[in-house]
């Protein structure tokens, strides 16, 4: 497939993100502001939440609620109370904007990268958020994981899915210490309330027609239903995987390509 090598992983998954479907992005938006306060409040008091340390200097005291406005809607975050002293986060007193588009590049990104602890903390801070260990970096990484995955095995119950565009963004990973090609499969339908949802996004070392297949086939399993036609490109064993799962869709190929 052609693709633009020189279009920015991180901007396009975050857009991909941003499409998605309102309440996960704003439930991931969620997960990781909560995080990192979290994060921030044992860092002042120097030592994790209920962890016994000689260090300690203070303590956490329960939770106060604020509500959040943000593109994807009103967020209600859960800030912590000390019990000498006061915090608050002042990246949430910036402009809505800036540290809004800096979590999604946390949740993009992480997600993106496979994670890595060292480019989460760096992402952090352009919050303003220093002085995070390596583990609990690790343990915001783990919870935006288990986010993702649910958004990518979750049941497809908002059908019928009468439009599906299919396409695929070549990547360049590192993996057992070199660098590597890998495709990642996008789907994305027009569900039955008219809006746009992404379906589907699968990693694959190869973008051939085994890929393809066992993408829809995975698609097709979680309830796609109702596709009568498919836009894509005119790889052929995309097409050959598109008659072979979604029989009755008609094909056009894509203008794009």
């Amino acid at each position: 497939m052609a693709v633009n090598d020189s279009v920015p992983a991180t901007g396009w998954l975050a857009k991909q993100l941003e499409d998605a479907e309102p309440d996960l992005l704003r439930s991931m938006v969620k997960t990781m502001a909560e995080a990192l306060m979290s994060a921030e409040a044992d860092s002042m008091c120097g030592a994790g939440y209920r962890e016994r340390s000689e260090e300690r200097t203070n303590s956490r005291n329960g939770y106060r609620a604020r509500e959040w406005d943000t593109r994807t809607g009103t967020i209600e975050l859960s800030i912590p109370k000390l019990r000498t002293g006061s915090y608050y986060p002042e990246w949430l007193l910036e402009r809505r904007r800036r540290a809004e588009q800096a979590l999604i590049s946390v949740v993009a990104t992480s997600y993106l990268l496979g994670v890595s602890t060292r480019r989460v903390d760096k992402l952090v801070e352009q919050l303003g958020i220093t002085r995070i260990s390596k583990s609990q970096v690790s343990q915001m990484a783990k919870m935006l994981d288990e986010q993702v995955e649910a958004f990518r095995t979750r049941a497809l119950d908002g059908g019928p899915y009468t439009f599906v565009w299919l396409d695929a963004l070549t990547q360049k990973v590192r993996e057992g210490g070199r660098i590597i090609n890998v495709h990642v499969l996008v789907a994305t339908a027009v569900n039955a309330n008219g809006q746009r949802e992404i379906l589907g996004v699968e990693v694959t070392s190869a973008e051939d027609g085994a890929g393809w297949l066992a993408f829809l086939r995975g698609l097709v399993a979680r309830g796609l239903t109702g596709v009568q036609l498919v836009i894509s490109d005119a790889h052929r064993g995309l097409v050959e995987a598109i008659g072979a799962s979604l029989p009755g869709a008609s094909w056009q190929r894509c203008r794009t390509h």
